[in-house]
């Protein structure tokens, strides 16, 4: 793409190794971007890069360890220069009734979702002070419009969609602009993941449309990038989005009715139950924390 305001510009990623994250990659590499791809699956974030037009930096980090993700601002600016962008991707989901949560796996939502976006936030805000510089902070619908079954994600969503209109009333007047991006159902691994509970998928499709369609992760990245382009404030994907935030006073009642027809007759017939953290992301965190505990534990290797 010509003429982009991206040419030749650093851009962080976080959570690229898939999905949404990995759709962005590519959308902003076309744009002209140089592309610096975080997270803790270095095998599936080379694979990315290698499919980028232009080379890109794989810096392997949990963006919930703070000393990990300042090592890899350092070696950004070392490699790529200070970034202009940063895009706080990385998240991980789980489902079930919340009585019924592991609240192990409950805490890591929150902590991969909001801390790790914050912490994100703190090792690079040096440079978007320097560069002038873009912070996107992806949310959801679920910041919007809180659902049963998803306790831990939509507290997360809402948590970051905060943080990031805090952050960007501190960091304005240092010319850094914050956007927050609310993206409905996307094809990816986690969501697909979602249609495999009967809990998770009929609280889909008892949403209105369009709320209840799922977008292509190519549409929500062009979305994105052109928000990154002009530093929206907010982008909303699909545009109705904006229709939910106009009403969300008005959701939370209505969310309740639909439950009270709903949850007793998943209840009666057995589907309420936990699933774990969702998708290969999910997957990927689980091997990951499994891993750093027995690396930390007496003995450990």
């Amino acid at each position: 793409m010509q003429d982009s305001p991206l040419e030749d510009r650093t851009v962080v990623v976080t959570g690229a190794a898939r999905g949404v994250g990995a759709a962005q990659a590519r959308e902003l590499a076309r744009r002209g971007a140089r592309l610096a791809l975080v997270g803790h699956e270095p095998v599936a974030l080379a694979s990315v890069a290698s499919s980028l037009p232009t080379p890109a930096l794989v810096v392997e980090a949990d963006v919930t360890d703070r000393a990990a993700l300042e090592t890899a601002a350092e070696a950004v600016r070392a490699r790529l220069g200070p970034p202009s962008v940063v895009v706080a991707n990385a998240g991980i989901a789980q489902g079930g009734p919340f009585a019924l949560a592991d609240m192990d796996s409950w805490r890591r939502v929150v902590d991969v979702n909001v801390t790790g976006s914050a912490l994100t936030a703190r090792a690079f805000l040096p440079d978007l002070v320097e560069t002038a510089g873009y912070y996107l902070q992806i949310a959801s619908l679920a910041s919007l419009a809180a659902a049963p079954l998803m306790s831990a994600y939509c507290a997360s969503k809402a948590g970051v969609e905060a943080f990031a209109h805090a952050l960007r009333a501190e960091v304005a007047h240092q010319g850094v602009a914050v956007g927050i991006a609310y993206l409905n159902w996307t094809d990816t691994e986690m969501i697909r993941d979602v249609d495999r509970y009967p809990m998770l998928r009929e609280l889909r499709a008892r949403m209105p449309p369009p709320l209840r369609n799922v977008l292509s992760p190519d549409h929500v990245a062009a979305r994105l990038a052109t928000a990154v382009e002009r530093r929206r404030t907010a982008v909303y994907v699909p545009a109705s989005l904006r229709l939910v935030q106009a009403s969300r006073a008005a959701v939370p009642s209505v969310v309740v009715r639909r439950s009270r027809r709903v949850l007793p007759r998943l209840e009666a017939a057995g589907r309420l139950r936990p699933t774990g953290l969702l998708g290969a992301g999910g997957r990927a965190d689980d091997a990951a924390t499994a891993a750093a505990r027995r690396n930390t534990s007496p003995g450990g290797g």
